[in-house]
Parts: structure tokens; C-alpha cells; sequence
């Protein structure tokens, strides 16, 4: 059953001044966003996805288009309505941003305090939000005494500590050591798993896709160039901007082609997922329609919680009937590229 939309961009354009030219930062973005979905926006430096996720609490306003938090246009709010309305939507920052003079705890009740809580509703509050993200023991020390990893724990609970209905994380991992990108990354999926909270996050790295979200979309010049879900999006890139960061992050779709022409027969390419991973189709495959069967190139992952592989394999044999090869594959859950007949 399809989640309704807690998020709805519709049409949004964003243009700056700059130095007496127009600066075009987003070209007629359209987006839903579900909720309780992890959503990921990835682009390279430049490409908009800053501008766009301040968009979703209106820090920047578009230069035309609306946005949509529930059933509320977001872009028609006057600036009293929307400091209202933000309290409801946290946001997590690439450094930090900690206040350094205060310590732990008063860093989190500042938002509490913002809002009209009692100290004493502000200081409960704070203490449950610093226990979720493991830093009860760190309440009365300041940013400058903690690691990375905890001054980022800090700032996610400060995002948290008014309950909100949307967590926009911008870069949240990027200036961190990869370990403790591991263990931002379990955090954030823990929070999105018990609390059911919608988070969107924007990042550069495949890899943070990868490990965390449900749906992407790719963004490329100030435009959304694909969009879907994570696993289709891996194992099927439409666009080269999203083969391109594949690539990047490790994910070579092309591997295959160095070694093409040393081996004869059909080559294809077999994407599947969830149980079909560990199933043995090619063996019965094989056994069944009496083919040789070589694997040139592959991988075998997991998006978020669900296992999934991807091969190219080269197809020889007596008698190879493509048609029927396809067909067994597609009846066993496997989706086939034919590369080469």
C-alpha cells in the first residue's frame, strides 16, 4: 500500500542576482516525498541539492512553484506563520553548527526554549533526546571536549528535541571519518525505524544512498534528471550522470566490456533482489537448458536491508534459445539486458 505524501514540490524554480546575471539554481522541480520514507538527493558540487533542501523549510523561497508539508503550502506562509511552522521540521547540518559557549544540554533545550517550554519541560525533553543518540553521558560538556561523531550526535538531537515530522539532514556525513559515518548512518536509520520520522538527506556519496534510503533522486544542473527507488535506481541507471556516480562510488556498470570480446556466446545482464540473491538460478539454469555459463563481471550488496546482485554473464552452448533463456530468468524474479546476442 502506497505511504500518502508528507512532502509536495510542484514546480519550483529557484533563479539568484549575481553580479547583475541570473543565476538559474533549479529548473521546475517536481518531487514526492512519502512519509516515514528515508529520501536521498544526490548530485555533485553545484548541481542545487543545498538550495533544494532549504527549500523544504523555506530558508530559501523559490523564485516560483510551491511547497507543500502536509496539506499546508508552505510557500504562501508569512515569516511569523513559518518560524511556526518550522519547529515541526529539524535539520541537521554538515558542521554542526553547535553554539560552543553552551554546553551539551543547553545547546538541545535552546530550540525547546524557543518554543515556550518551562526549564523544566526543556531539561526532560533534552535529557531523553541526548539518551536516543547515546550521549547521556556527555550532557554537561561543551562541543569543543567531544569528537566529531558526538558534536554531530549533538546536533541531531537538538534537530529532534521538538518532535518534529521531517528531519532534513544537509551533508550530515561529509565531514566525518568513515567509521563514524557508519555509525551516523545506524542512527539515523534507527530513528527513521522506531519514530517512523521522515528524513531527507542530501549527499554526494552513492555509498550513503546505498546504506540508508528508500528513494533518490539524482539532481544535475539545477534539474531532476531520475528519480525511483534505490534498488532500481542502482541496478537500472537511465541517466549517465547517475552511471557516472555509480562508477564513482565503486559501482562499475561497464566492468564487463574489457573482457567481452576474449569470450564468444550472448552476454547479459541479470539484476535481481531480496530472496532471488542467494537462490541458485544460474546452476539450474545451466543444468536445465544444457549451457555453458561464465560470469565476467558482478556484484553481490545490500541496499538498506534488502540483498541484491547484479552480473553480466556470457551464454554459450549447442543450442541457445534466448527467447527461453529470458523467459526463465524473468519466471525466477531476475529482470535481463540482453549486451550482446
Amino acid at each position: 500500500m502506497r505511504k500518502a505524501a508528507l512532502i509536495k514540490i510542484k514546480n519550483v524554480s529557484k533563479q539568484y542576482l549575481h553580479q547583475g546575471r541570473i543565476i538559474q539554481a533549479l529548473s521546475d522541480i517536481n518531487l514526492e516525498i512519502a512519509q516515514g520514507q528515508v529520501f536521498g538527493i544526490i548530485g555533485r558540487s553545484g548541481a542545487g541539492k543545498s538550495t533544494l533542501i532549504r527549500l523544504l523549510n523555506q530558508l530559501e523561497r523559490p523564485s516560483s512553484g510551491e511547497v507543500w508539508l502536509q496539506n499546508e503550502c508552505l510557500t504562501t506562509m508569512g515569516e511569523a506563520q513559518l518560524r511556526q511552522r518550522r519547529q515541526k521540521i529539524g535539520m541537521v547540518f554538515q558542521h554542526f553548527n553547535l553554539l560552543q559557549a553552551r554546553t551539551v544540554l543547553d545547546n538541545v533545550r535552546f530550540p525547546l526554549r524557543l518554543a515556550g517550554l518551562g526549564r523544566r519541560e526543556q531539561k526532560k525533553r533534552a535529557i531523553e533526546v541526548l539518551e536516543r543518540v547515546g550521549l547521556s553521558e556527555h550532557v554537561h560538556k561543551y562541543p569543543r571536549q567531544l569528537s566529531g561523531g558526538q558534536q554531530q550526535r549533538v546536533g541531531i538531537a537538538r534537530a529532534l528535541a521538538n518532535e518534529p515530522e521531517l528531519l532534513l539532514c544537509d551533508e550530515a556525513t561529509s565531514a566525518l571519518d568513515p567509521e563514524t559515518t557508519q555509525s551516523i548512518l545506524r542512527l539515523l536509520a534507527d530513528i527513521n525505524q522506531q519514530l517512523g520520522l521522515t528524513i531527507v538527506l542530501i549527499t554526494h556519496s552513492m555509498d550513503v544512498i546505498r546504506q540508508i534510503c528508500d528513494r533518490v533522486a539524482v539532481i544535475e544542473k539545477g534539474e531532476i534528471i531520475e528519480t525511483g527507488s534505490v534498488i532500481d535506481v542502482f541496478l537500472q541507471p537511465q541517466h549517465v550522470v547517475t552511471q557516472a556516480l555509480l562508477s564513482e562510488s565503486g559501482v562499475d556498470a561497464d566492468g564487463w566490456k574489457m573482457l567481452a570480446s576474449q569470450v564468444s556466446g550472448s552476454l547479459l545482464r541479470l539484476s535481481y533482489a531480496g530472496a532471488q540473491t542467494t537462490a541458485p538460478v544460474l546452476s539450474q539454469l545451466s543444468r536445465d537448458l544444457h549451457l555453458d555459463i561464465s560470469i565476467l563481471h558482478g556484484a553481490v550488496g545490500r541496499l538498506k536491508q534488502t540483498p541484491y546482485g547484479q552480473i553480466v554473464i556470457a551464454v554459450q552452448g549447442p543450442k541457445v534459445d534466448m527467447q527461453l533463456i529470458q523467459q526463465r530468468l524473468q519466471d525466477q524474479g531476475v529482470s535481463v539486458e540482453v549486451l550482446r546476442s
